[in-house]
């Protein structure tokens, strides 16, 4: 299983990200009204951690993913019983902030606030507007087209209201990879490239190179942190 293969004992990449999400978040929303934001995780797959991140922040919590199977495992996981046990060594680490330990319940809270929806990143068109999004790991895993890649970024980055705090994750350098007999593509993004791509749509922008490789055909990850601003970018 996808999630046992990749979650169940944390990676030290995955627990770094969160660490950074964590801080970052904490503190653009310092001053922020807990439960007062609507968010959204783009391509949610079957990872929790990008929306657990959010949480304290928001009153409503949108995870959009396209693949059914996936879908099927997030409605497993904002269900009334709890998310998987997977998840605590996440919240653990978002916990060593004082936001996160505010938040008793972490299980019934996601199980209130969270819901999912089965849609496309290019069904995205601007007219929903959230106050805090994520996109891991989606936008450089469609296709090596340049043009699809920056398509996507613009996807979701539309997708934000002005000011909203995002993260944004790449796999550095990949060349996709094999599942058997299927080809997945992948968009080799560097540094500069996951640069160009946000600027355009960004009130303020930093990006972390992580030097964690968890398969072959990559370098590492890249985790873009930054504000929306307030223009409405068209590559």
């Amino acid at each position: 299983m996808y999630v046992d293969n990749n979650y169940r004992t944390p990676l030290e990449a995955d627990l770094q990200i969160v660490r950074l999400l964590r801080d970052y978040f904490g503190r653009c929303l310092a001053d922020v009204t807990p439960r007062s934001l609507w968010g959204v995780d783009v391509g949610a797959g079957a990872n929790l951690y990008p929306a657990l991140s959010m949480l304290p922040w928001c009153a409503k919590l949108m995870l959009l993913e396209y693949a059914q199977p996936n879908v099927e495992y997030l409605e497993r996981q904002v269900a009334p019983e709890g998310f998987d046990g997977a998840w605590d060594a996440f919240w653990e680490v978002l916990r060593e902030r004082p936001a996160y330990r505010d938040v008793a319940e972490p299980r019934s809270r996601v199980s209130e606030i969270v819901r999912v929806e089965r849609l496309n990143l290019f069904d995205l068109d601007g007219h929903r507007r959230w106050d805090i999004g994520t996109m891991f790991f989606v936008a450089d895993s469609m296709s090596e087209c340049p043009e699809e890649f920056q398509r996507g970024v613009s996807c979701f980055m539309n997708a934000l209201g002005e000011g909203a705090p995002y993260a944004v994750a790449f796999m550095k350098e990949s060349i996709g990879y094999d599942v058997g007999e299927h080809r997945y593509p992948a968009y080799r993004v560097n540094r500069e490239r996951a640069a160009g791509s946000l600027a355009p749509f960004s009130a303020e922008l930093e990006i972390h190179d992580l030097d964690h490789v968890v398969r072959p055909g990559h370098e590492g990850m890249l985790l873009a942190l930054g504000r929306r601003n307030s223009e409405i970018a068209v590559p």
